[in-house]
């Protein structure tokens, strides 16, 4: 028995042959009804697929709570100021964020005279059910009046351009890729079809866009004979709705990423395309094309064209960190330390300091990138986010700092 959005796939190839692989991605995880991100169970929790930083502990959220009350601050204290998060699910981190701030909690120590009152919550997603739960939460935690809808929602938008923060946690990394090879010294592109047996297999076409070759000659990128590569064209898309309804801000987006001369470099022979089905990674060719529906895909975000394409709509790049690095800055040690003072059971402490370890551990969600970009925003001295730096091997002008419990090497 198929899903039901194989049976759309297998449609729209019928009409129209082969599709790029970003069309493939596209409809396997944002088709509106049927998609993966769609409805059903949600996805990032301990009982969906994968986990993300929100979902560990409100430790998270407290953190980033510093880093947008910090932007509010820089800004002049604006009322309203808005908190649009991208990929929001039901809202996990924007509530973290908001009971933050309403009981200064954020870390970090600033007048938050205001910023309570001022925060609207405006959260882009998918999924009706998701957004139906976000309402939900915030109206059980007495924040209503904080949330704003998102497309799709009963009440109405702010007016744009508006002054605020734009989250992107763990977002970019799920917008549609399109597939490239070098095969016989020319650029390919990898469509997908159906074999006669109603399976999906792949094929090698011309790219169906000049931006694909565009966008590596842009970046100084050669692949090596037979080499695979993600080329993510959603990105300036996004890019241009940032720019739209932001007019004065910051932008942070967290994912793992790379530049572009580590992305494409000749030791990623295979790329990145990665997919996770209940809480396990597979890399594998044949693991899109399987579970369609239930499985989610993936890919690096290329950094260096995040950072141009924000550029060449007038923010001005204010760093990039890493996760680990921009909680510290934004004083997730004295968070933990408080939550500590709070916690009266050991599965409590022993779930906080999971949770603390995971979040800064540089081998999982602690080496994410963090990328900060601002119109508008004063950028020295540098924001919270970015003012905290741990040693790296070979460069001997950082000292050693500590986070958590001990130094991290």
């Amino acid at each position: 028995m198929t899903s039901p959005v194989v049976d759309v796939i297998r449609a729209e190839m019928g009409r129209s042959g082969a599709i790029t692989f970003a069309r493939y991605m596209e409809l396997a995880l944002a088709h509106p009804v049927h998609g993966y991100y769609a409805g059903g169970p949600a996805r990032t929790t301990r009982a969906g697929d994968f986990l993300t930083a929100p979902e560990l502990h409100p430790l998270f959220g407290a953190a980033l709570a510093s880093q947008v009350e910090e932007a509010w601050a820089r800004l002049g204290r604006p009322d309203p100021f808005v908190l649009r998060e991208d990929g929001a699910g039901s809202g996990t981190l924007g509530l973290a964020i908001a009971e933050a701030l309403a009981a200064g909690r954020a870390g970090g120590a600033a007048d938050r005279s205001g910023i309570a009152a001022a925060v609207r919550y405006l959260p882009r997603e998918l999924s009706r059910e998701r957004l139906a739960e976000c309402a939900e939460r915030f109206a059980a935690a007495g924040l209503a009046g904080s949330l704003v809808a998102s497309a799709g929602g009963e009440a109405p938008d702010p007016v744009t351009p508006f002054t605020g923060v734009v989250l992107a946690n763990e977002y970019l990394d799920a917008l549609p890729i399109h597939l490239v090879e070098r095969r016989d010294g020319a650029l390919r592109e990898v469509f997908v079809a159906i074999d006669p047996n109603g399976a999906f297999i792949e094929r090698l076409g011309d790219p169906s866009t000049p931006e694909l070759a565009a966008r590596l000659e842009d970046r100084g990128v050669d692949l090596a004979e037979g080499q695979r590569a993600e080329i993510c064209l959603a990105l300036a898309p996004w890019a241009d709705s940032v720019a739209a309804d932001l007019g004065r801000g910051l932008v942070l987006a967290i994912d793992y990423g790379r530049e572009a001369a580590d992305l494409y470099d000749r030791r990623r022979m295979a790329g990145t395309l990665m997919t996770y089905r209940g809480h396990a990674a597979d890399p594998s060719p044949e693991a899109p094309y399987c579970d369609v529906g239930e499985r989610d895909i993936t890919a690096h975000v290329d950094l260096t064209t995040v950072r141009a394409l924000l550029a060449a709509r007038g923010f001005a790049h204010l760093g990039t960190t890493s996760q680990a690095e921009l909680l510290v800055g934004c004083g997730l040690q004295d968070l933990l330390e408080r939550e500590r003072g709070r916690v009266r059971d050991l599965q409590a402490a022993f779930e906080l300091r999971a949770a603390a370890q995971r979040l800064l551990d540089p081998q999982r969600l602690g080496g994410f990138a963090a990328l900060l970009a601002g119109r508008g925003i004063d950028p020295e001295p540098p924001l919270r986010g970015l003012s905290f730096r741990l040693e790296r091997p070979g460069d001997p002008r950082i000292p050693r700092r500590h986070i958590a419990d001990g130094p991290v090497e």
